[in-house]
């Protein structure tokens, strides 16, 4: 790889960490479920005030919520498998009506050593919920958040109808509960979560290099498929299809479509190249866009107007980090960022979102890229210490070198909210081109 010292070491491009082998990472898992469900979830139900949670799944048709409850070695549930969440006072009781122990983590239930199915898991959950009595149920249904809405329509009705009409009268729809269990990062998934930034970062530094692009011979998808084939060699996933887009300075001065689905794009000495990349492992995920430039003969970096740009969006992620602040809504920090970005001159689109276990995590949602008035409902979720966000935006800035045509600059990085309800960079920020020499 062609990369100058002081870049690589600033962008993770120099041996990136490994994965652990399979096994020491479902330890590692285990262990972060243990402290979920014995730190996180009893002090969210108090908060919300929520008596007993009763999460149902069916194989295949698994609650989104259903994965943040279950072992590494949990791929699907368990013909029907039945949660019951029931807040004793000191802790919270774990009841498994069908499906396995996690680890020992649930109190399961048996038919004779058979595994319950059908009606008797429904007889058994009215059982359950008769002999403790409380004062509310929560169940996954909501019209706006997707993490939920896991209680399907056939299920739900099963359920209403063997609880009868006095428990029936105890369902309340806990949205936040739900939203925030997903949502809730562990500091323990730090140190795990900061590596695969790195492994990331790496990559994009190897494929916005010699070691990939030969100019005028390679094009965005040959680049697209090396990060694919690299991330499943050093034993990642990934959950979306990583894009490179190209941009060249033309007669027409046109714009780079953000969606752009174009064909094969031969990449030459001049282009400036965008990258969308995540990566999935242990069940987090992540989720980078970097800037890179091919330079011209001559060329030691990119030109000051291209570099101008940069910094532009570097600018964006500033005020939008300073506007991130604990109870204030997504909505919120994007009318007052967006304010700020406006102040400073800058034409630019911010559309962040929560990352985790999943990549559009569970959390406030600040703007979409094609909402830049905020976003009802789920942009009107607080921001909550604990949890991780993609601090994604874009700039178009006119480039002098290019007699004045706009260059998109779209920039991704995760950052996270402390408990004192500061944020942090996850690891660091781009702050210079990936250089193709």
């Amino acid at each position: 790889m062609t990369c100058r010292l002081p870049l690589c070491l600033i962008l993770g491009a120099v041996l990136p960490a490994q994965l652990p082998p399979l096994r020491e990472q479902a330890a590692i898992q285990q262990e972060w479920l243990r402290l979920r469900l014995e730190r996180t979830l009893p002090a969210l139900m108090r908060a919300h005030r929520v008596a007993m949670w009763v999460v149902v799944s069916r194989e295949y048709n698994e609650d989104p919520v259903f994965f943040a409850l279950v072992s590494p070695t949990m791929f699907a549930a368990r013909r029907r498998t039945i949660y019951v969440f029931h807040d004793r006072g000191g802790s919270v009781e774990r009841l498994a009506l069908g499906g396995g122990s996690q680890g020992g983590l649930y109190q399961v239930y048996r038919d004779g050593g058979r595994e319950l199915v059908g009606d008797d898991q429904w007889k058994l959950l009215r059982k359950v919920v008769d002999e403790r009595n409380p004062r509310n149920i929560a169940v996954n249904i909501s019209h706006t958040h997707a993490f939920a809405d896991g209680l399907s329509a056939g299920e739900r009705e099963q359920m209403e109808q063997a609880l009868g009409a006095e428990n029936r009268a105890k369902l309340v729809r806990a949205e936040r509960l739900a939203l925030d269990y997903v949502e809730q990062r562990l500091p323990e998934m730090m140190p795990r979560y900061q590596e695969m930034m790195r492994q990331a970062h790496g990559l994009i530094g190897r494929a916005f290099s010699n070691e990939v692009i030969q100019p005028g011979t390679t094009t965005n998808h040959d680049v697209v498929w090396w990060l694919r084939q690299q991330t499943v060699q050093s034993g990642f996933g990934t959950w979306f299809q990583p894009s490179i887009r190209v941009q060249k300075p033309t007669a027409t001065g046109a714009a780079v479509s953000f969606l752009s689905e174009d064909g094969p794009v031969v990449i030459e000495r001049g282009d400036v190249l965008h990258v969308d990349f995540g990566l999935s492992a242990m069940r987090l995920n992540t989720d980078t866009q970097h800037m890179g430039y091919v330079l011209k003969d001559g060329e030691s970096d990119a030109p000051p107007g291209l570099r101008n740009a940069l910094e532009k969006g570097k600018r964006m992620q500033d005020h939008l980090l300073a506007r991130m602040k604990p109870g204030h809504t997504g909505n919120a920090v994007l009318a007052e960022a967006l304010a700020d970005v406006l102040d400073s001159g800058i034409k630019g689109t911010i559309y962040s979102h929560p990352i985790g276990d999943h990549g559009h995590g569970a959390g406030p949602l600040i703007g979409l890229w094609d909402r830049q008035q905020g976003v009802p409902g789920r942009g009107d979720v607080p921001l909550r210490p604990g949890t991780w966000f993609s601090i994604e935006l874009s700039a178009r800035v006119p480039v002098p070198e290019w007699n004045g045509q706009e260059v998109f600059i779209g920039m991704e990085e995760e950052a996270h909210m402390d408990a004192s309800g500061r944020m942090h960079w996850v690891l660091q920020r781009q702050e210079r081109f990936h250089l193709v020499r």
